[in-house]
């Protein structure tokens, strides 16, 4: 009985002991327990990189209301910093900021600075801009625009702003070319009669390069040096009227002025269109235009040569042996001049100066451009093709798929393709003579070749689209494209 009393009294009091114990223990434990995040509260990998990333930059919808508490809470850590705001990041696609106009800057923000191809409803709203849409670039930027900022040909909101010749000429021939395109349902919205053709020194002023130096040449001045084209530009005199051939017609007159326009494919082998081509009021001739030995398949006449300071160069030196060693000369020639890049202006400084080629990217060409025209050029009848009316044949009829590739900056018409175009523009009727056809394969590279060569291809240049182009205005009846059916017993 003692042994269980003792027992008893040892075991009350260990629990006692345990009761004393769990009462000091078990608030500090409860508080601590308290302070660990539950489940439910923790947030998961997913959240917590959607908290991380601005919902404006990506576009994404509908997220957690985790991460929109996590948005709000940078956002309040950010303004309390009072640090100053720090420019918006643009993604690699739309290329480097540059500053321009406001209304330039809001169009980029809403499309990449190179675009594709312009959606055909963009097209038709672009057809027949009004002037007063376009903003004007401001000529104040930090930075110069650089061919390589784009990854794709840029398309500006200005892009289809041209320099118009107001008050020119208008042709009363009921037959004109002008006449047909006003109804022809393709042309006739995108047509334009009365644009400046030519580049003078009253054409030229610092807004005009402000404007075209968005545009990459030979459809703009980009990466051009501005000195230099000032300088060679302002020496040609202002031409009195952009319809050069018009205001040779007596006044009234209703004549219609007929042009052939003859490039250098071997169609023209043994075609015996000579006296044809001769027989039209104008004939316009390019580059290595080769006329002594094949007079009875390109006549004998010029009127206007068109050339660039490459392809005359190029030409001078590959025909020379054959008789070509200058431009066609003549009292009443004149030539037009496509501006293709820098060379080109360095070209007219070397002429102006009496210069050789030397220290430029014609160094090659070891003679001075004047004996080119034999030192005697008169800049009345030297022509220099507006930037503007090279971009509107490249924005409106021969817009390639190239330039909405990385090669972009390579691309541009033929020599040919702007000639021809040219002359749309100055002519009433035109025939075109020599210019890429269906079965060209038949035919040699050229009409002056000993022997037969295969026309390539190039990447700088759209064979393809301009023979579209070319059927295309013979089917409307816009021009005569001189065509040689498939003959078996007919040699190349």
């Amino acid at each position: 009985m003692m042994i269980f009393c003792r027992r008893t009294r040892w075991t009350q009091g260990v629990l006692f002991l345990a009761v004393l114990t769990l009462l000091f223990i078990l608030p500090s434990f409860i508080k601590e327990y308290s302070m660990k995040p539950s489940r439910c509260q923790c947030t998961r990998p997913e959240d917590k990189e959607m908290t991380s990333v601005r919902t404006g930059a990506l576009g994404l919808k509908n997220q957690s209301s985790v991460a929109a508490r996590g948005e709000e809470e940078e956002k309040r850590k950010d303004q309390s910093k009072a640090e100053p705001a720090a420019k918006t990041p643009v993604p690699e696609s739309r290329g480097k900021i540059l500053t321009t106009t406001r209304a330039v800057l809001t169009k980029q923000r809403k499309r990449p600075r190179a675009t594709a191809a312009v959606p055909a409803k963009e097209k038709a709203a672009q057809v027949n801009p009004s002037p007063a849409s376009f903003p004007r670039p401001t000529t104040k930027r930090t930075q110069r625009l650089k061919a390589s900022d784009f990854k794709s040909e840029p398309r500006w909101d200005f892009e289809e702003e041209y320099s118009l010749d107001v008050g020119g000429l208008q042709t009363t021939c009921p037959d004109s070319v002008k006449i047909r395109a006003s109804k022809s349902p393709w042309l006739k919205n995108i047509f334009l009669p009365n644009l400046t053709l030519f580049l003078d020194g009253a054409h030229f002023t610092q807004s005009e390069w402000d404007r075209l130096e968005h545009f990459a040449p030979p459809f703009g001045f980009m990466e051009l040096n501005q000195s230099l084209v000032q300088k060679v530009v302002t020496r040609f005199p202002p031409v009195p009227q952009q319809q050069l051939l018009l205001a040779s017609l007596p006044l009234g007159s209703s004549r219609c002025i007929t042009c052939a326009v003859v490039g250098n494919g071997g169609i023209l082998n043994d075609s015996h269109v000579g006296q044809e081509i001769d027989s039209h009021d104008y004939v316009f001739r390019l580059s290595g235009a080769v006329i002594k030995g094949y007079e009875q398949d390109v006549g004998t006449r010029t009127s206007f040569y068109g050339f660039t300071a490459f392809s005359l160069v190029q030409s001078i030196l590959i025909l020379g042996s054959r008789g070509f060693q200058h431009v066609p000369l003549g009292k009443d020639v004149r030539y037009l001049h496509f501006l293709e890049g820098t060379r080109d202006y360095e070209w007219l400084e070397a002429m102006f100066l009496n210069q050789t080629m030397a220290k430029t990217k014609l160094h090659w060409f070891r003679h001075r451009p004047q004996e080119v025209f034999r030192d005697t050029l008169d800049m009345d009848r030297y022509l220099l093709l507006h930037p503007d009316f090279i971009r509107y044949m490249k924005n409106r009829f021969l817009r390639s798929k190239t330039l909405n590739t990385a090669h972009w900056r390579i691309y541009r018409p033929t020599t040919g393709a702007l000639l021809l175009l040219t002359a749309l523009h100055l002519c009433d009727q035109v025939s075109a003579y020599g210019f890429i056809t269906q079965g060209h394969e038949r035919f040699s590279d050229h009409y002056y070749d000993k022997t037969w060569k295969r026309l390539i291809f190039y990447r700088n240049h759209d064979f393809r689209l301009e023979k579209t182009v070319w059927k295309q205005f013979h089917d409307e009846g816009i021009i005569r494209l001189y065509q040689r059916p498939e003959n078996p017993k007919e040699k190349n």
